[in-house]
This record gives structure tokens, sequence and C-alpha cells, in this order.
């Protein structure tokens, strides 16, 4: 059981410390709207694909299209 446990909770560890790192990119909120608008996404997709991709618009939209 203790096997278990601890690798739950070194995966849970890489999320969080995943999302501290998402969190302290910077991202334009033009750019946001224009993944909201033109891929009729919601704010906290359009949000996250752009963390994702550093702030790079061109490489969000090309992941959402893919």
């Amino acid at each position: 059981m203790s096997v278990i446990g601890d690798r739950r909770s070194r995966e849970q560890k890489a999320k969080q410390e995943r999302e501290k790192e998402l969190a302290k990119v910077t991202i334009k909120k033009e750019d946001l709207e224009l993944i909201m608008n033109e891929m009729e996404i919601s704010r906290a997709a359009a949000e996250r694909s752009l963390r994702e991709h550093m702030g790079n618009v061109v490489e969000a939209l090309i992941t959402l299209t893919n």
C-alpha cells in the first residue's frame, strides 16, 4: 500500500510544480481574447493553452487546431 501512496504523492507533487511553473508565464489579454473568440473555447482553456506554450499565441492556436 505504501508503494501506491508514495507514487501517488510523487505524481501529485509533480503536478503541483507544473502548475506553479505555468502560473509564472505571463500572457497578453489580447492573445487570450483572440483565442477565445477564434476557437470558441472557454477562458480557462484558452489561458491554459497559452501558458503551456509560454505565451506564444501562434503555437497555441496550431495545437488547438490539430
